[in-house]
């Protein structure tokens, strides 16, 4: 059974969409990113899943239970942290994450305790108190203590120093060895490369890419640095039949520099080099990031 399915799933808002006819997959026990920047569909795909809004047209199950009809139980299995983080005023830390365990009907104390030992949380605070990262890390432990099939988890680092980024990877590696799905959405594409095994794309509410993230890194594009002499190298790239396979362009004349992605044949791209007689050719793998950003492009 798969975690997540979606079919044509869109919402709109008026004339504009929130998300698009998505078609998305979610393995049982993946760890998958959910890749794009602000106003792309993250959160409103996140939230249609939850049942928290009513798509437009399309259909969706989570666990196996269908998103409009069967919300309250996917609400039970799921652990779900916002991008954006409140509580009741007034109320501490330990209050907060207890009545998250009662709405739960769950009985996981220690493991609340072991999280918050680990992020560092001062149970005794009040909630009004803390800073954006310290709520972050209720937020965390109120998500992942009950041990839920499914965790769900909207730009979840935001606010996070880099120890405690390090420290909530590993609880989240850690569930997911149990058998935890874990879905988080992120604009931060290391966190993707480095943690995820399958991601998806979206941009303006669709689904542009989807694999696993080795497969992604091997989509045949390439990261060309050159140095020597390249004056003219951007006219000479622009007037040649590879220019379509070229972008994210930076050339440094005064340094003798070029770098480019490139996403054609390696042929074609030797007969242009040979015109500018470069000094030193380096050709690479590019990031997921560089991937992400020429896809964008």
């Amino acid at each position: 059974m798969n975690a997540i399915e979606t079919d044509d799933l869109t919402k709109s808002y008026g004339k504009n969409r929130g998300i698009n006819e998505l078609k998305l997959t979610v393995p049982e026990g993946d760890f998958f990113g959910f890749i794009g920047p602000n106003g792309a569909g993250k959160s409103t795909t996140i939230r249609t899943l939850l049942g928290l809004i009513r798509p437009t047209s399309g259909s969706a199950k989570v666990l196996g239970y269908d998103i409009i009809h069967e919300k309250d139980k996917i609400l039970k299995e799921v652990g779900y942290l916002p991008s954006e983080i409140n509580f009741y005023s007034g109320m501490k830390v330990k209050d907060v994450i207890k009545y998250s365990a009662d709405l739960n009907k769950a009985k996981c104390k220690n493991k609340a305790l072991e999280l918050s030992e680990r992020l560092g949380l001062d149970l005794n605070r009040k909630v009004d108190e803390l800073s954006l990262g310290n709520r972050k890390k209720v937020g965390i432990v109120c998500a992942v203590q009950h041990s839920p099939k499914l965790l769900i988890l909207d730009e979840p680092t935001s606010g996070l120093d880099p120890l405690m980024q390090r420290e909530f990877f590993n609880i989240l590696t850690e569930e997911n060895h149990k058998g935890t799905t874990i879905f988080f959405s992120s604009h931060i594409l290391s966190e993707v490369q480095n943690y995820c095994h399958t991601a998806a794309f979206i941009k303006d509410g669709k689904i542009i890419m989807s694999d696993t993230v080795d497969k992604i890194e091997e989509t045949g594009a390439k990261r060309v640095s050159l140095s020597g002499a390249i004056s003219g190298f951007d006219s000479l790239i622009k007037e040649s039949e590879i220019t379509k396979y070229v972008s994210d362009l930076k050339i440094n004349e005064e340094d003798g520099v070029a770098d480019f992605i490139y996403n054609g044949k390696i042929p074609l791209l030797l007969d242009i080099l040979r015109e500018t007689e470069p000094r030193d050719l380096t050709i690479t793998e590019p990031s997921l990031e560089e991937i992400f950003m020429n896809y964008y492009e």
